[in-house]
């Protein structure tokens, strides 16, 4: 079993995906992968892969593939995290950055109507991320964002994993009695 004090203190990965709708989910589940591998909790796993699935499903819909020398039609997808359980009993943090070939306009933040059926990607970063921008060079755009991350929650002692359920609303896992016992309370 490995022990906290013996995982790496920083994660990262770089991967060149196609410029297709099919990345998203590919980006997302190697990134939740990484984040439950490093001890990250559940609601921060789900904010982060939130997160990168706005920036690069935006990087998609909105930008051209990488220029050479990458290869072509691809995006590049890019994480570091500090491991939150080598990070001496605090809180870590999740850098994700997608880069493209960019676009015409830069991103930015859409104040959409409420029947629209678009533009509220960023505003969903703006809202999980504790910071987010964008930086460009002569042919390249890099939209990246830093979430906070919080170590996973060891389970409730003396509560058998069948009888727990997940609280959305607290982020959390809270017990709740068996059936029986409820039933009598």
């Amino acid at each position: 079993m490995e022990r906290a004090e013996e995982r790496e203190k920083y994660v990262s990965r770089v991967v060149l995906l196609p410029h297709a709708a099919s990345s998203v989910t590919s980006a997302r589940r190697r990134l939740c992968s990484d984040l439950r591998a490093c001890g990250v909790g559940p609601a921060k796993v789900d904010d982060a892969a939130i997160v990168l699935s706005e920036l690069l499903s935006n990087a998609l819909r909105h930008a051209a593939p990488l220029p050479e020398p990458f290869p072509p039609g691809c995006v590049q997808v890019a994480w570091e995290v500090e491991n939150p359980s080598a990070a001496g009993g605090r809180d870590g943090w999740l850098e994700v950055a997608v880069r493209d070939g960019g676009a015409q306009t830069l991103p930015r933040l859409a104040r959409p109507s409420l029947s629209a059926l678009g533009g509220r990607g960023l505003g969903i970063v703006e809202h999980i991320a504790a910071k987010w921008g964008t930086e460009v060079d002569d042919r390249v755009t890099t939209v990246w964002a830093v979430l906070e991350t919080a170590v996973a929650e060891p389970p409730e002692r003396g509560v058998p994993a069948s009888h727990r359920s997940y609280d959305q609303a607290s982020g959390g896992r809270i017990p709740v009695a068996p059936p029986q016992q409820a039933a009598r309370t």
